[in-house]
């Protein structure tokens, strides 16, 4: 169940399960064997990092956290997990191996630092794991959603524009200086390094233009990575991406990579969500996967989110059935959102019943 993945260990298994079946086709069966309307991904990292104490004012944000404090991010990931999610995001969304060589880091320790990631995910979801076996009920007296299921373990790329801590990906802006041939030399090494260090998946994030999704899917056909991925774009206006490409195209070059298999919106207001699904919907086949960020806003040039901008844990959820209703198949929180936003979507989707997907 899932993408090869046994629940108790990394994705040894993914690339022999793959012989047999299309990561396509793994992908659909690990959001129907959920038995919900939807999996469940999990939320914002960052504000979760820094309400157990980390200080993410660092061009780094929350990958510093994998040089100063990784259990923190390993009881992150442990919150999210006993809130219901699915599938757990990596810290390496502003991991990137010339942003560790910046603050002094060598090449060789940049790489392991973003193999680090993956391990902390892969040590959270053991212990998970072990929390259940040692529990006789799925949901304790204190709330915590203790169920043995298929746990992924997605490791996040973020665009060139969170490299550069300077907001662009909420604009897509990188100037003519950038080009496919640019970006795909800045991601290369990292997206090797990830999909070797035993992901099941790869989340290409808050994507904000179409030269970087084509960058991204030259990468994973050219070097043939092993590891299914999605794309995530992310938009203002619903109509779309935040560069003003063309939502459709964008998720067509998702669709017609053979090495993606599921295509979405991430850090992207909840009010928006519906009618970039119907968008992608157009174009695209594969499951959808959608994690918005609270509705708060980002102030690109204070670095900070804008406060009472947003909307609350109750009317985000509030949204979840009416996604699901138009093609949903994974449902999270992105920025600004918390384990108790992910509990309410568990407990929402757990009240839903599991369509079929599409033939």
């Amino acid at each position: 169940m899932g993408l090869g993945v046994e629940t108790t260990s990394s994705s040894s298994s993914s690339s022999s399960s793959s012989s047999s079946q299309s990561q396509w086709d793994l992908m659909r069966e690990f959001v129907e064997n959920e038995g919900r309307a939807a999996a469940v991904v999990d939320g914002g990292l960052a504000t979760e990092l820094e309400r157990h104490g980390a200080d993410l004012n660092d061009p780094l944000w929350s990958a510093k956290c994998l040089l100063s404090s990784p259990h923190l991010i390993r009881q992150v990931h442990l919150d999210y997990l006993e809130a219901g999610a699915d599938i757990i995001i990596t810290a390496s969304y502003q991991a990137t191996i010339q942003g560790f060589q910046a603050k002094g880091f060598s090449r060789e320790e940049g790489e392991n630092l973003l193999r680090r990631s993956v391990e902390i995910a892969i040590e959270a979801r053991d212990n998970y794991n072990n929390r259940c076996a040692e529990c006789s009920s799925n949901d304790t007296g204190v709330g915590r959603i203790l169920q043995r299921r298929p746990i992924l373990v997605a490791a996040s790329v973020g665009s060139y524009g969170a490299y550069l801590a300077d907001g662009s990906e909420y604009s897509g802006d990188y100037g003519d200086a950038i080009t496919l041939e640019t970006l795909k030399d800045f991601h290369l090494r990292r997206v090797q390094v990830l999909a070797e260090s035993g992901p099941d998946l790869i989340a290409f994030e808050t994507i904000p233009n179409k030269l970087e999704a084509q960058a991204y899917a030259e990468i994973l056909e050219e070097e043939d990575i092993k590891i299914p991925a999605w794309f995530c774009f992310n938009s203002k206006n619903g109509v779309n991406v935040v560069s003003g490409d063309s939502i459709l195209e964008c998720a067509s070059i998702a669709e017609s990579c053979k090495k993606v298999v599921s295509v979405g919106i991430n850090c992207t207001p909840p009010r928006l969500i519906r009618e970039l699904i119907f968008s992608i919907k157009k174009v695209s086949k594969k499951p959808i996967v959608i994690y918005p960020n609270s509705g708060e806003r980002y102030d690109a040039e204070q670095k900070q989110w804008v406060q009472n901008t947003g909307v609350s844990d109750e009317d985000f959820v509030s949204y979840v059935n009416r996604w699901c209703e138009v093609g949903a198949s994974l449902v999270g929180g992105c920025c600004r959102t918390t384990p108790n936003t992910i509990k309410a979507i568990y407990r929402t989707l757990s009240n839903r019943s599991a369509p079929a997907l599409p033939p």
